[in-house]
């Protein structure tokens, strides 16, 4: 069954280096075409003008497909574990990898969706992304708790837990500038 999961830590690792590439990228290529302050832009707004856009677009969508792969790998993993020694019920496995793929589309909505053009459904996407891989995120480091010391060392799942809080933590502030976005947004068209 685990047979064409040997060697796919790759995968991880992929996700998180060519979104970081993303990221630069698209932030190096906005700076010098002129079209951001260099001085912290917003994410999405270093996709907004060709040619970071496409750039943006591309990278973004098959980071969205890289999650997907490591949250289905991820997921398989943990039936295997659970069905040698009982540590959770499935569903709860189930329910994480749902929320997570609906995170991945979200991240594609944002991919595709750009700030300026239709900034309703670039935010929508942004915060089913974010807020469905923070819950997928909480999850996980739950399902690692649970499997512990099976299958996880407690380091490691303090580890996830630290990262689960600081990802939660961060939903805060993210709605607090979400609705400053919509209202300015409001305004403006007024």
């Amino acid at each position: 069954m685990l047979c064409f999961l040997k060697g796919m830590a790759f995968v991880p690792f992929l996700l998180v280096t060519w979104s970081s590439a993303a990221f630069i990228i698209s932030y190096v290529v906005a700076v010098l075409s002129g079209h951001v302050n260099p001085f912290l832009p917003y994410i999405s707004d270093t996709g907004t003008t060709p040619p970071e856009s496409g750039i943006f677009g591309f990278m973004i969508n098959f980071s969205a497909f890289l999650g997907a792969a490591t949250m289905y790998t991820r997921y398989k993993i943990v039936e295997k574990q659970n069905q040698t020694c009982y540590f959770s019920t499935p569903v709860f496995n189930l329910v994480s990898l749902v929320l997570g793929l609906v995170g991945c589309i979200g991240m594609g909505i944002v991919a595709n969706f750009q700030e300026l053009a239709v900034p309703v459904v670039h935010d929508g996407g942004a915060l089913l992304a974010f807020v469905c891989g923070v819950v997928y995120t909480l999850l996980q480091s739950i399902i690692s708790y649970k499997s512990c010391p099976q299958w996880n060392s407690v380091l490691t799942c303090h580890i996830r837990m630290a990262i689960s809080a600081v990802s939660c933590a961060a939903v805060i502030p993210s709605f607090y500038w979400a609705v400053g976005s919509f209202q300015m947004l409001a305004l403006a068209s007024y």
